[in-house]
């Protein structure tokens, strides 16, 4: 991880940068919940959320939104930087005070005066920083390393975390009375599958940054998609579905978000996790893919569905097999034997 990925700091972010979108109930009440948080004079917030969900834009938006917007917002990663390095960054240090140290060093706390730190990842603190960490969120006051003289910061503290701290305290890996200092003000961040058609929200958004960004053209997502992702459990959230989203804007070309976009690693796990029935039956088939009827036998029926992307992969790749497995996320070995599989020729 690059060091710019470890720390960052920032004026005050543009409010499109910090915006939390979404129409489903529970990101309306996250937005809510962030906008009072960050009037209030809570000077230490916690923010769960598994990874991926946005706990560094929770973060922002708690910044952007607050009366210290105008002052830095530095971004700390607790799990990329060792516990001896990150004393240095925080604190800083005077010149001589350990090997190296050629001369004095401004800490983060005193650059973040006035403003927000966020510490993500908090739990992978090691035992001697979190004691440190404590006291600094009990007196808000600090040493540079090798100095005797104390500073004081009134910086407002967001810690973040994908784990659940009060497991990890029972484990012993986590002090309690830190997790218990935490703990005053916390934001749950809910996990995209739990937001039901806030990803057609998301990603409609997504396409119009990355279609900006790669010069690509899509404009809409397939009814097969749609359905698919509806059924995709999304473990990496948000994040995921960005990433995705803007692979298939580099590499791929049209105006239409096809199934044979789509790894089939991501295909295959929505056509498991797709129930009997229920909301989405009468979901539309993709062009050119042979109808199944409802939605759910449309993946209920694996093979068919399979065999439908592998042909619709050979059409828009002219018949060209590696070109085909690209499409399909497979490589063209791979690509031969499922073909072999379903009975599907090699010519």
């Amino acid at each position: 991880m690059s060091r710019s990925r470890m720390i960052e700091q920032s004026p005050q972010s543009p409010p499109d940068d910090c915006a939390i979108v979404g129409n489903h109930p529970a990101v309306a009440d996250l937005r809510n919940l962030v906008a009072r948080v960050a009037r209030s004079k809570a000077g230490i917030v916690l923010v769960y959320g598994e990874t991926g969900s946005g706990k560094g834009l929770v973060a922002r938006a708690l910044h952007a939104q607050s009366s210290r917007a105008q002052h830095n917002f530095t971004e700390i990663n607790c799990a990329a930087i060792p516990g001896n390095l990150l004393e240095s960054e925080l604190f800083g240090h005077e010149r001589g005070a350990f090997t190296g140290a050629v001369e004095r060093k401004v800490g983060l706390l005193e650059i973040a005066n006035g403003g927000s730190v966020f510490l993500d990842e908090v739990r992978e603190l090691d035992p001697i920083m979190q004691a440190k960490i404590l006291t600094l969120l009990d007196t808000r006051r600090f040493r540079r390393i090798g100095s005797v003289q104390e500073l004081s910061t009134n910086a407002r503290f967001i810690a973040a975390t994908n784990k659940i701290l009060l497991s990890e305290v029972a484990a012993g890996r986590f002090r309690d009375d830190l997790y218990y200092r935490l703990q005053v003000v916390s934001i749950n961040i809910p996990p995209l599958r739990e937001r039901g058609d806030d990803v057609f929200v998301l990603a409609d958004q997504f396409l119009k940054k990355f279609n900006a960004l790669h010069e690509s053209r899509f404009t809409r997502i397939d009814p097969a998609v749609r359905e698919i992702f509806r059924q995709y459990r999304w473990p990496g959230n948000v994040r995921e579905l960005s990433n995705l989203l803007e692979r298939i804007c580099i590499l791929e070309e049209g105006e239409c978000i096809r199934p044979a976009h789509l790894p089939q690693r991501i295909v295959r796990e929505a056509a498991g996790a797709r129930p009997s029935g229920g909301a989405g039956a009468d979901a539309a088939p993709a062009p050119g893919v042979p109808a199944p009827g409802a939605a759910q036998d449309y993946f209920s029926q694996t093979a068919s569905f399979q065999k439908a992307l592998i042909e619709r992969a050979l059409q828009d790749s002219e018949g060209n097999l590696s070109r085909a497995a690209s499409l399909l996320g497979l490589s063209r070995h791979a690509l031969r034997h499922q073909m072999n599989k379903l009975g599907l020729s090699l010519r």
